[in-house]
């Protein structure tokens, strides 16, 4: 239940694959520095002066140069910056909750903007004017908030309608997604020990949680970011393994590695609650210490670029439970280790100048959807399709 887990196992799975013992793919570390130099040639187009910022949701509610959520977060008067940093959390947690894969058709049309998006950008868009316009929220008067009420009468009809979900233009896992934030809604209002130390329980709660859990020095480790995470959220997740009685979360059984910690929505929460963290006042340090992502814009790009190969046909569809799938996504957290100091030998950066939140950004995520349209130009789909619940892809 913590980052460094989370690497471990990753290490096992990689030191299998290595020897050839995993029974699903096999790994070719040669095609790697290949690899990583197009990541650096991505980088470098998307960031010529290698100011990378790090990967986090606020970077899709940026459309055209134009930060939607500061145009937004600018024109309200809080009370002080802890009060905004409970909204930016709030925002935060419930628009990475919904940032499982959309599917390939599902569009977004912004109505204020005239913007359309899909996918993460695309979901992004839709969570952020649904909170903009009071939707988590149970005050009239603070539409820009969650709150436990707010999230728990949330219905999968007002989601799809948000969502702009209909016949041609379906939103994968929409249900999945409305009983999460139900979940989510009822978890907050069930722990006002980490939801409601300075308000009525809300998500954005965890930021003053956070902050009195400092270190001596005023510092917050980005680890601890995430352990918090998994502690006040782990009970939301619907049809997760659980080891004596207790919910695992995104973690999985494996016939040779046993339970695989991956945790991909809680870390890329984590890596999204730096920012306003640090706007508050509160230094965030370790973040290294968060692992990349297990999803599959990353994985995607280590099957496309050679790295990894699936030992026979792969299946029309996966359940994210599949032996499979967990290797690969275990596997693509130990590469995106191994690929970050290539990526950075090849830009001339240390891990300080670049740390792994800028190789993501950057990045392997980017290359992952670029290699993806080149590989399959109809669709820039995945390599693998995975049914998805709305709530791990």
């Amino acid at each position: 239940m913590n980052a460094a887990a989370v690497r471990q196992h990753a290490e096992k799975m990689l030191r299998l694959a290595e020897a050839g013992e995993l029974a699903h793919w096999m790994l070719d570390l040669s095609a790697l520095p290949a690899c990583a130099a197009f990541v650096a040639e991505v980088v470098r187009k998307r960031y010529p002066t290698l100011d990378v910022p790090f990967h986090a949701r606020w970077r899709h509610f940026v459309f055209g140069g134009r930060d939607l959520w500061r145009d937004i977060s600018g024109d309200a008067h809080w009370k002080d910056r802890d009060a905004k940093a409970r909204a930016s959390f709030d925002l935060a947690i419930t628009s990475v909750l919904l940032d499982a894969g959309a599917g390939a058709n599902w569009r977004y049309r912004d109505t204020v903007s005239d913007l359309v998006a899909a996918r993460s950008e695309g979901l992004a868009l839709a969570s952020l004017r649904l909170f903009e316009w009071g939707g988590f929220s149970a005050d009239p008067i603070d539409p820009l908030r969650a709150d436990a009420e707010g999230l728990a009468r949330l219905d999968e009809a007002s989601l799809a309608d948000a969502f702009q979900s209909r016949d041609g233009n379906v939103l994968e896992g929409i249900g999945g997604r409305a009983r999460l934030l139900n979940r989510l809604g009822h978890a907050i209002d069930a722990r006002p020990e980490l939801f409601a130390l300075s308000d009525a329980p809300r998500p954005g709660g965890l930021y003053d949680v956070l902050k009195a859990r400092r270190l001596a020095d005023g510092t917050l480790p980005a680890p601890l970011i995430l352990e918090t995470l998994l502690e006040a959220l782990n009970p939301i997740w619907e049809n997760r393994p659980e080891f004596m009685g207790y919910p695992l979360g995104d973690c999985w059984p494996h016939p040779q590695a046993g339970f695989v910690p991956l945790h991909k929505l809680s870390q890329w929460l984590a890596y999204s609650l730096i920012e306003p963290l640090q706007e508050a006042g509160v230094p965030v340090v370790n973040i290294d210490g968060l692992t990349g992502l297990a999803e599959y814009r990353n994985g995607g790009l280590f099957i496309d670029t050679g790295v990894l190969t699936l030992k026979r046909a792969p299946a029309p569809m996966y359940d994210v439970s599949d032996p499979a799938i967990v290797e690969w996504r275990s596997l693509t957290v130990a590469l995106l280790d191994r690929i970050a100091h290539l990526v950075r030998a090849q830009l001339g950066v240390s891990d300080t100048q670049f740390p792994l939140a800028c190789v993501l950004e950057g990045g392997t995520w980017a290359a992952g959807r670029e290699i993806a349209r080149q590989e399959r130009p109809d669709s820039g789909g995945p390599p693998l399709l995975i049914h998805s619940d709305g709530t791990v892809f």
